[in-house]
């Protein structure tokens, strides 16, 4: 995926990846009660460069999906895509 967005140092650019749509008991669960997804796959790396100056390497790469922190980062909207930039250290967990 193409976006003009580039995280600025250990940050990372990430797209929420849509749940599929829960149905308990035949009842159909409105967008506003379901709870925001934690998956999500990785658009942009920033340079890797932390606060101190120093250069990390990222442990994952464009494309991969990924297990991000709840409430971590920011929303930000392009277009009509939504995408969230969070710090690396927001990112829980890289998805086999």
């Amino acid at each position: 995926m193409e976006t003009k967005i580039k995280p600025l140092g250990n940050r990372v650019l990430v797209k929420k990846l849509e749940e599929q749509e829960q149905i308990k008991g035949g009842i159909i669960i409105p967008d506003a009660a379901k709870e925001a997804s934690q998956e999500a796959e990785v658009v942009a790396l920033g340079s890797g460069r932390n606060d101190e100056g120093k250069v990390l390497e990222f442990e994952m790469e464009v494309g991969d999906r990924v297990l991000i922190s709840k409430y971590g980062g920011t929303e930000v909207k392009f277009g009509k895509d939504t995408f969230v930039v969070l710090k690396h250290d927001d990112v829980l967990a890289i998805l086999g």
